[in-house]
């Protein structure tokens, strides 16, 4: 799963730059459609009731994030999206993420030891019962490496490739948060909720929204994934542009601004973003 940083304390995936990061999603602030005032809340035996693989904080007393993090997403488009290029063969590839296979092995050279633990999602995973698993400490740096990076350019400590890896897990949480506020409109077609198909990132394809903001002067936004979601059968892609928000936040390793819109691949997404822009205007 994916996040790119820029900007010397900054992590972030955006929207315009005076709006909140829920101003491109149907908030609290638009309710969604619901039966007589009833929450949204999936039937038990949905997979979003089972135990949720909770983001592991120990976010108190946190250091603060070295500006030179910000380059580890230069070299890594989506952290989670291997280069396809080396001795990696093509069809090593995992579709669903890009990725070839997970490679927990030291590199030649590295200062210290990275861990190997991965954390898992809140994220369910498309035709199965799991969730999405984050790349470990090691994994990260790894991809890197892959891309390009070289960590003897950096004054890098071993705590930096933690920070790292809960900034990257923050904005993959925040950018499914999103999401589900979007699928919050087809809850009564799909009680169970979404889960995720396949993802990639696009850190260079901008999206014409993200050009035409930069017309107006705003920034362009320093990656952008596109995720397939299953909505109980129905395949559905999401646009997501990350923008720098400023400082990350030391307590929840925030530091993006996301702007998450169903793609305008169907009727009904385009349907989605007419209604939810008329409650933004009427609201």
């Amino acid at each position: 799963m994916g996040a790119n940083a820029s900007s010397s304390t900054s992590v972030v995936h955006t929207v315009m730059p005076s709006e909140s990061v829920s101003a491109h999603s149907p908030s609290a602030a638009y309710p969604v459609q619901q039966e007589e005032g009833k929450s949204v809340t999936p039937p038990a035996g949905c997979p979003m009731h089972q135990n949720k693989g909770s983001l592991s904080p120990e976010k108190k007393n946190s250091p603060a994030v070295p500006a030179h993090q910000e380059r580890a997403y230069e070299f890594v488009e989506c952290p989670m999206r291997a280069a396809a290029g080396g001795s990696t063969k093509p069809d090593d590839i995992d579709p669903t993420n890009m990725m070839p296979p997970p490679n927990q092995q030291p590199a030649p050279d590295q200062p210290f030891p990275l861990s190997m633990a991965r954390e898992e999602s809140s994220i369910p995973r498309a035709n199965s019962e799991k969730r999405w698993v984050y790349p470990s400490e090691q994994m990260f740096w790894n991809a890197m490496l892959r891309k390009g990076w070289r960590w003897k350019e950096d004054d890098l400590h071993p705590a930096d490739m933690s920070n790292i890896i809960k900034i990257h897990n923050q904005n993959n949480e925040q950018a499914w948060h999103e999401i589900l506020k979007w699928e919050a409109l087809h809850s009564k077609e799909c009680p169970c909720g979404p889960s995720l198909v396949r993802f990639g990132g696009k850190a260079k394809e901008y999206s014409p929204r993200a050009r035409i903001r930069s017309w107006m002067g705003y920034e362009l936004p320093f990656d952008r994934h596109d995720w397939v979601v299953d909505r109980c059968g129905k395949e559905v892609r999401y646009v997501i542009d990350y923008y720098d928000g400023g400082e990350v936040d030391k307590q929840t390793y925030q530091f993006t601004i996301l702007d998450v819109r169903p793609a305008f691949d169907s009727f009904q997404a385009v349907w989605d973003r007419m209604k939810v822009a008329w409650w933004r205007w009427t609201s």
